[in-house]
């Protein structure tokens, strides 16, 4: 293998302290930092082991190229990946991903085909299938959508980690939903060793939202990998509370981090204050699948540098 991929998995565990002040001292909230993978973010995990199983099923051959639809994530993934082992890689994304994804990609080689912004990551699908469909012969899809190579990973590799470095405590587990591999796979690993666990979705409230790389599910087309009778509750969050967590962290919490980890957070807190209600205790685990250097150039971040230039 090549020494960089050794070092996908094992991200650390840090318990958030000043945003989560309020709760009661037998509620936790604790962050898993994805971004802390050599591609950046909890997507280096799917991508390795899609990979691995196209090698080991000779479905992915040296004369083959990788080709799948992306938000940003898997695509520097792959790429990443594609780059060590020598792999040409075509990625389909939304024509506006943050301009920071599109550089991370191209710095490690890939070839990047733009769908239509407005279509969101669902357009970047179909314009995946239909390059694929026109020359399947050429490329290796790993099709991250319905590979069941996704979820997997996350069954093998991110669940074992959480039950581990929280000495097998954990009440609760939270992710946000894009493909939903990570939600599926950690949550069926973490039911398995204590069904009483409360597995968490955290998605965007709207069809129409700006928290990049996640779906509202009710409106998208849903992944084959996505299961519904493997999480207990699903929480919708809006936008602007997204936007406001991602910000909240990083001035309070010192974790530069991306729009899905102020999801994953907003929803955390609110299952942390309901149980906080009900005068019960909690350890709840939220992913963070990112950092937040991709995402400078979005609004997120843009809106605190008008307030600078205006004096705010």
């Amino acid at each position: 293998m090549t020494a960089i991929l050794e070092l996908i998995g094992n991200t650390p565990q840090v318990e958030l302290k000043k945003i989560v002040a309020h709760l009661p001292y037998n509620i936790h909230i604790y962050a898993k930092l994805e971004r802390f993978n050599p591609g950046g973010s909890v997507k280096d995990r799917p991508a390795w082991h899609m990979i691995q199983d196209g090698l080991k099923r000779g479905l992915l051959t040296k004369d083959k190229i990788i080709l799948d639809s992306t938000s940003g994530n898997t695509g520097i993934a792959l790429a990443m990946i594609g780059s060590a082992l020598s792999y040409e890689v075509h990625l389909i994304m939304p024509a506006n991903v943050s301009d920071e994804r599109k550089r991370i990609c191209r710095a490690f080689g890939a070839t990047l085909i733009f769908s239509d912004p407005l279509e969101g990551s669902d357009g970047a699908i179909i314009k995946c299938r239909e390059i694929y469909e026109q020359e399947p012969e050429k490329y290796f899809k790993p099709d991250q959508y319905n590979n069941p190579a996704n979820a997997l990973a996350h069954e093998l590799s991110t669940g074992p980690e959480i039950w581990r470095d929280t000495g097998e405590k954990i009440t609760h587990f939270i992710a946000s939903l894009g493909t939903s591999g990570t939600l599926m796979g950690t949550g069926r690993y973490l039911k398995r060793m204590k069904p009483e666990i409360s597995i968490v979705a955290a998605e965007p409230d709207s069809p129409f939202h700006g928290i990049e790389g996640l779906k509202h599910m009710a409106s998208s087309i849903i992944p084959g990998i996505y299961d519904e009778d493997v999480f207990d509750q699903k929480i919708g969050i809006s936008t602007e509370d997204a936007y406001d967590y991602t910000l909240r962290l990083a001035r309070e919490e010192g974790l530069l981090s991306g729009q899905s980890c102020g999801c994953a957070l907003a929803a955390a807190i609110k299952v942390a204050e309901d149980l906080a209600a009900k005068g019960l205790a909690g350890e709840i685990v939220a992913i963070f699948p990112d950092g937040g250097e991709k995402y400078l150039s979005t609004i997120v971040f843009a809106d605190q540098e008008m307030a600078d230039g205006a004096g705010i």
